[in-house]
């Protein structure tokens, strides 16, 4: 208490003792696989492999690339923010080796006729460099000379002036080739050719040097798994602490054999260590790819035998879908891929429109031309009992999802909404109730949290998220002296019970019908 001294009026603040919680992030996804580029504008992260966030398309252009063959990523996360995904994180795979070539780039001439009067070739392998040509003023008959700056990094390293293209000891050739430390320069233009009627001889501008292709190198489960402490890979999601889904679209990339194969092998190992990144996390879940080329029969032979998983935190989708074929690979016009990454915009989109606890189900995937299988019901009735939700096209009313199940043998876990529900209100009850920790372990505290939990969960009833016709049918909280014994607070521990009644899905409608007769 305050001492006061003087006569006067004193106002206080007093603090609330009941706190209001807001929900967690439920859908803020990450996508581990390869890219066409990584991004260089963090030098504490040169190979671009930490977790970054991205939120919109555009903005995944500009740091990782658009669509390139041999990486699946990009159109999972195009898929992804066209169904109403909003927050992504991206995790790049290195899949490649530079080539070990110089970088290199022929520059164009001023007049069309000329074609590429000049080639720049660096003189360390895979190097960025940038060439600028720019005029240099001259009162001189003939083509003007021309300066020409080296930048790395957008800082010029070297810079030579009034260079030209004819003989004598200005010749760009001659000049650079003697003192550059970076680059090399040769003359493509024919010494015969005429250039006296020629005002400028090299077209200005920036000319960025081109890195050879790059070549292809092997991914190993181990790769996709990264680690925590380096921040790649799967576990380098553990600094990202947000986010709720998380998704390999690349996994086909790396499995797939030399001979059109797929090793099932690798496939299981990635997909293990995905589910484990998710149940130690505890916040998260796996949404999980089947093999492509499967039927029914085959999906369900590799689900009980090979893929044997048993986890809440993990949800399947077969077939996979067809999309539009952005690059014309093999000039088609459309392309078959994981669904995952559309996937996980639906349950974005559904948790924006209708919340997180209804189940992301019966809803189109936009964007999906077809799928690489028609399911059949009689075939989804053998498929969705083992937790296979199946992708299937209705006509006219499009081609939606048509299951909701994780792969929990538990009963209690069976549907994907109650997993994420229950996601959702831990995160957010561990998130807001910070404030209650070294607070005095008496009445005061523990009715003060039993009124912010109360009014957190009236909250999502209200909104129907949880089932019953009251509140009390709904949820309960119990913070007493029967939950927090003497014995209990000695330790420091403050114990609160929560229970809530989730709502589950109406997987199976069923209307009993029946011939009414009339009597007399």
């Amino acid at each position: 208490m305050p001492t006061y001294a003087a006569p006067g009026v004193y106002v206080e603040e007093v603090v609330s003792s009941q706190k209001v919680l807001s929900a967690a992030p439920t859908a803020i996804a990450a996508f581990v696989g390869f890219t066409e580029k990584a991004p260089t504008d963090d030098p504490a992260d040169p190979e671009g492999l930490a977790p970054r966030l991205v939120t919109s398309w555009s903005q995944f252009e500009g740091l990782y690339g658009s669509f390139v063959a041999g990486a699946v990523l990009p159109l999972s996360v195009y898929g992804y923010f066209a169904n109403g995904g909003a927050l992504a994180y991206i995790v790049r795979v290195p899949n490649t080796a530079p080539s070990g070539q110089p970088s290199r780039k022929e520059l164009p001439a001023a007049d069309r006729a000329l074609g590429l009067p000049l080639a720049f070739e660096s003189l360390e392998p895979d190097a960025d460099i940038t060439v600028q040509v720019t005029s240099a003023d001259t009162d001189e008959e003939g083509p003007s000379p021309f300066n020409i700056d080296l930048l790395s990094n957008g800082v010029v390293v070297e810079s030579y002036e009034n260079l030209g293209l004819g003989k004598g000891d200005r010749n760009v050739a001659t000049v650079i080739n003697a003192t550059s430390t970076k680059v090399k320069v040769e003359v493509l233009l024919d010494a015969k050719t005429d250039l006296s009627s020629q005002i400028e001889v090299l077209k200005p501008g920036l000319y960025e040097l081109e890195k050879a292709a790059t070549t292809p190198v092997a991914v190993t489960g181990r790769k996709f798994a990264g680690s925590e402490s380096s921040r790649t890979g799967i576990n380098g999601l553990a600094v990202a602490e947000d986010v709720t889904i998380v998704v390999v679209p690349d996994l086909i990339t790396a499995a797939t054999k030399a001979d059109g194969s797929v090793d099932l092998g690798l496939w299981k190992a990635v997909q293990t260590s995905l589910i484990t990144h998710c149940e130690l996390n505890g916040n998260r879940m796996a949404l999980l790819d089947a093999p492509p080329g499967m039927s029914p029969q085959q999906i369900k032979e590799w689900r009980s035998g090979v893929a044997m998983y048993d986890s809440a935190y993990a949800a399947l989708y077969y077939p996979w879908i067809k999309v539009e074929n952005p690059i014309g690979t093999n000039g088609d016009a459309e392309v078959l891929i994981p669904p995952s990454g559309h996937i996980a915009g639906v349950w974005a989109r559904t948790d924006e429109t209708r919340g997180v606890w209804k189940a992301p189900a019966n809803d189109t995937i936009r964007g999906c031309l077809d799928v690489e299988y028609g399911v059949t019901q009689n075939e989804q009735a053998v498929l969705n009992p083992i937790g296979i939700n199946c992708i299937r096209p209705f006509g006219t009313r499009g081609i939606r999802i048509w299951g909701a199940r994780t792969l929990a043998s538990d009963t209690d876990w069976r549907y994907i909404n109650v997993r994420r529900l229950f996601n959702m209100v831990e995160a957010t009850i561990a998130e807001g109730t910070q404030w209650a920790v070294f607070e005095p372990n008496d009445m005061a505290l523990w009715e003060g949290i039993k009124r912010t939990l109360t009014g957190f969960l009236r909250g999502l009833w209200s909104a129907g998220a949880l089932f019953g016709a009251s509140a009390d049918q709904a949820f309960y909280v119990k913070c007493d002296a029967e939950t927090n014994p003497p014995e209990s607070i000695d330790q420091g521990l403050l114990i609160v019970e929560v229970g809530i009644a989730p709502v589950k899905p109406a997987e199976f409608v069923v209307f009993r019908i029946a011939q009414h007769k009339q009597t007399s």
